[in-house]
């Protein structure tokens, strides 16, 4: 959701079937026009930059809205819900969990500069959140998980009819320490251990099969 109304429209549903949010997963994401970055010359690195019809203002600001305004916008909308949760439920803060990126960490742009500048955003703004919220003394955790390769419609371009993706594992045996994409398994985890450790706040993991390792941060 990008616009303002329909957040508003949800925390209305949400807030005339539930007494409180114990967990917002900010999970929506898009990627954008794909570029080339290999260059061999400073007049050959614009044109593949900045004259290319791939590069606009329009694939820069629609890849904020979704992976970074988006985000801002359906926590802040959700923060009374988050904070009934803690006050109705002794030892238990509530909790937003953003979906960022390990684009969002590595050094390379991995030929999109939107995509990956989104995601580094996604992953300051879960910190400034975080940081905000508990100045105003509220009790409401706010964590990022980074995803390294996964099976998606962004990674695998398609989905079958049960909404699944694939990825052969093929092509990442020998580019980084785990060898091959996640599962499904290793997001569940990372996402139970920031929903159950009340003492994260404000942090990013990378559950990457150790792909940073490998690329650089």
């Amino acid at each position: 959701m990008t616009k303002k109304s329909d957040v508003a429209k949800l925390v209305q549903e949400i807030s005339s079937r539930e007494k409180c949010l114990c967990i917002l997963v900010n999970n929506a994401g898009i990627d954008s026009a794909s570029v080339t970055t290999e260059s061999s010359s400073a007049q050959e690195m614009k044109q593949n930059l900045f004259d290319t019809e791939k590069t606009t203002l329009a694939d820069w600001t629609n890849t904020y809205a979704t992976n970074v305004a988006s985000t801002f916008f359906m926590t802040t909308a959700f923060l009374p819900l988050l904070q009934v949760s803690t006050e109705r439920h002794a030892w238990w803060s509530g909790t937003a969990i953003n979906t960022s990126s390990i684009s969002g960490l590595v050094k390379s742009a991995q030929h999109h500069f939107s995509y990956n500048a989104s995601k580094a955003a996604a992953i300051h703004l879960t910190r400034m959140l975080a940081a905000e919220i508990a100045e105003n003394g509220l009790k409401i955790r706010v964590n990022s998980i980074a995803p390294g390769v996964f099976p998606s419609e962004m990674a695998a371009g398609e989905s079958d009819e049960f909404q699944k993706s694939h990825v052969s594992s093929e092509k990442y045996k020998e580019k980084f320490a785990a060898g091959r994409p996640g599962k499904d398994v290793d997001m569940a985890q990372a996402v139970l251990v920031f929903a159950a450790n009340q003492y994260l706040n404000g942090q990013t993991l990378a559950v990457d099969g150790g792909y940073t390792l490998s690329a650089g941060l």
